[in-house]
């Protein structure tokens, strides 16, 4: 993936993917139940939903830390929960926009008797803690940008894996 140059402004994304041995029937239930997200993150520490459902407009918060970063707290919103072919949220943003701050995907695949599971990222356009980075210091802003987003790939693959692994260790 080729990053340089990418600014925040821009909403850079990282998308890795991965072959599971197992139909999407099997693996949906581990990407869009968010609660088991903390125990694949270094990252995300916990969360906790908002809202009673866990359709499009679920609310929920994400604690959060980073060595560089520090703790933080931001809510989410599910924003497509179409079972068993893709679910996403989006972060909200820490500006009076209404903009999110992210936007985190799952897209699942029948392929070969198996799945294509995609995990796709995009940063802003609202503004996040890294923006606050990329105010202190920007004439850095693309060093910021490109090394956050290598934070994703490294993250987003980790999680994959770990899917992988339960799907087809559950079959």
């Amino acid at each position: 993936m080729e990053w340089t140059g990418a600014r925040y402004a821009d909403a850079p994304e990282v998308v890795v993917d991965t072959w599971i041995a197992a139909p999407p029937e099997r693996v949906w239930p581990l990407v869009s139940d968010l609660e088991r997200m903390p125990a694949r993150s270094r990252e995300l520490e916990s969360l906790s939903w908002l809202s009673p459902d866990r359709t499009v407009g679920a609310r929920f918060v994400g604690h959060n830390a980073h060595p560089s970063l520090g703790s933080w707290s931001v809510e989410g919103t599910v924003v497509e929960c179409d079972a068993p072919d893709r679910f996403a949220w989006e972060m909200d943003g820490s500006d009076a926009t209404d903009a999110p701050s992210a936007r985190w995907t799952f897209t699942l695949v029948p392929d070969d008797g198996g799945t294509r599971l995609t995990q796709r990222a995009r940063m802003g356009p609202g503004r996040s803690g890294l923006s606050r980075a990329i105010d202190a210091m920007p004439d850095k802003e693309q060093k910021i940008v490109f090394v956050r987003l290598r934070e994703f790939e490294s993250a987003m693959t980790r999680t994959l894996e770990a899917v992988r692994a339960e799907a087809e260790a559950s079959g």
